[in-house]
């Protein structure tokens, strides 16, 4: 078996393969205990392990999860619903391992997106009329109000 890959934001000297307290990776995410804690509540599948006290300690698989978790909603903008959704369907394992690159970017015209990414056609044309009517409002720079 392979050894576990270093986890980002951990320059401790620990093993990989070592439990991680709260406090050491609420520092690696920069997110606060209470967070990870109210985490723990919105997705059952963020288990770590409890001992005396209640302390808690993460498993390098957990801390894998909240990395994803912190992903999805800190940088891709899912709610905690959306992000519960994703993990539990596993639409979020193969991305994180996929390079930044690999993905469509998000400012990528739609024409140059993968069919599978392009939204309902009949969608799509109500979104460019308001695009056109928003450029239309900011070009003439008169105050407008939105039917």
């Amino acid at each position: 078996m392979s050894e576990p890959l270093p986890l980002p934001g951990f320059a401790d000297g620990k093993d990989p393969a070592a439990l991680r307290t709260i406090g050491e990776v609420a520092a690696a995410f920069d997110i606060r205990q209470h967070v990870l804690r109210y985490w723990e509540q919105q997705f059952p599948m963020l288990r770590p392990l409890k001992r005396s006290g209640g302390r808690r300690y993460y498993r390098p698989e957990d801390v894998a999860l909240v990395e994803t978790i912190n992903r999805l909603i800190n940088n891709e903008g899912y709610t905690l619903k959306g992000a519960r959704q994703a993990i539990e369907r596993g639409l979020t394992a193969g991305q994180a391992a996929a390079p930044a690159a690999a993905a469509p970017a998000a400012s990528a015209p739609v024409e140059d997106r993968p069919a599978a990414a392009l939204p309902d056609p009949a969608l799509l044309a109500q979104l460019r009329a308001i695009r056109t009517r928003l450029a239309h409002a900011l070009a003439s720079r008169q105050p407008r109000r939105l039917p």
